[in-house]
Parts: C-alpha cells; sequence; structure tokens
C-alpha cells in the first residue's frame, strides 16, 4: 500500500484533504484510513514529519487548538494542489486498484483458511469413527494395539483439537488483516502467506493418515 504514495504522492493526498477543510493530525490519520477500509493506517511517523515540511514549504499552515495543531491549506497549497490535479487523478485510480486488489487476495486467504478448517474437521471426525470402530487390540482397546506401560487407555482425537485449529485459523487471519492495516502486507506477501498456509495443512494432513 505504501507504494501507491510513492514520489511526494502521500503530500498531494494530504494537500487535497486539507483543502477540504482544516485537520488537526490525527483526523488526517483516521480519513487516510477510512479511505483504505482499515487496510492501510499511516503511523503518526508517517503524517507528522510530511507535515511539518510541507508547512515550511508554505503550502499548509496551522492553529493552535485544544493543545492541538490545526493545519489549513494555503493558497499556494491549491496552487500546487491544482497543478497536480492529473496525477490525484491517477493516484485515486491507483489507491482503488490497489484495494481492489488486497482485498482480493485478504479474500484468498480467508477462504482458503476457512475450506481448509473445514476439511480437517471432516478428517477428525471420519479418524474418530474409525477409531472407535477398529477391533480391539491385544489389550482389549481400541486402535490395534496394547497401551505402553503405564500408559492411560488410548481415546479418540478429542474435541479441543479441532478448537484449537479453529484459534489459529483465525489467529492467522487476524495477522494477516493486521499486516495490511499497517501497510506491510504486499501482493506477494499475502500470496506467500497461502504458500505457508497449504503447506501447514499438508502437514496436518499427512499426521491424521
Amino acid at each position: 500500500m505504501t507504494a501507491v504514495f510513492s514520489h511526494g504522492r502521500l503530500r498531494l493526498y494530504l494537500l487535497k484533504l486539507l483543502a477540504e477543510g482544516p485537520r488537526h493530525g490525527y483526523e488526517l490519520i483516521r480519513l487516510l484510513e477510512n479511505r483504505f477500509h482499515g487496510l492501510y493506517a499511516p503511523s503518526a511517523g508517517t503524517i507528522y514529519p510530511r507535515l511539518q515540511r510541507m508547512e515550511a514549504d508554505g503550502l499548509i499552515t496551522h492553529t493552535a487548538s485544544g493543545g492541538r495543531k490545526v493545519y489549513e491549506i494555503t493558497d499556494a497549497g491549491r496552487a500546487e494542489l491544482d497543478q497536480r490535479q492529473a496525477e490525484l487523478v491517477s493516484l485515486e485510480a491507483d489507491i482503488n486498484a490497489s484495494l481492489a486488489d488486497l482485498s482480493t487476495l485478504a479474500d484468498e486467504v480467508e477462504q482458503g483458511v476457512r475450506g481448509s478448517v473445514r476439511d480437517l474437521k471432516k478428517e477428525l471426525r471420519e479418524a474418530t469413527r474409525q477409531a472407535r470402530s477398529a477391533p480391539p487390540g491385544p489389550s482389549g482397546f481400541g486402535w490395534g494395539y496394547p497401551p505402553r506401560p503405564g500408559a492411560a487407555r488410548p481415546s479418540t482425537p478429542p474435541a479441543d483439537v479441532v478448537t484449537e485449529l479453529e484459534e489459529k485459523a483465525a489467529q492467522l487471519l487476524a495477522e494477516v488483516r493486521r499486516l495490511a492495516r499497517t501497510g506491510r502486507a504486499s501482493q506477494e506477501t499475502m500470496r506467500a502467506t497461502l504458500v505457508v498456509l497449504d503447506g501447514a495443512i499438508d502437514q496436518v494432513r499427512r499426521l491424521l493418515r
């Protein structure tokens, strides 16, 4: 997501937002987050240094209100914004395309996780069914083999395994969304996540066989 704002384009977008009305820094961060539907939220360390440089360049000014700096675009800032209207149109198009790509990839990850969890739940249920119907071993227990000395009677796969699996899947989705919101989830990162997920699912299935 940060690539969208390369080469001074974040400065351009901040001018656009300030042309709509005076804002303090936190408002600008929230407006950007809303524009990206929560998939990107710039940090204070990204926004405030740019605002300082823009003020030094005479593009914006600020007044103090309630202990906060409220920024307002100047005539020079409006002039730059007017000169860069074609670039602003291109930027908006790139933002929309980037949002579509990341949303699609996030959906692929989520669907992959949910589908894999459903499949594994079915396999766990099947493993449980087979374990219960297996003929008793020499010890009289199921699973076709005697327990180790001092071991408890073998049991079918516990239900809490499925619960823990779902929790891990939810953690994965939360991490992917966190990366996307902080702007560090590129298309390559998201696709790498899918590869890692597929490999992990294959390993779990091999354990169940």
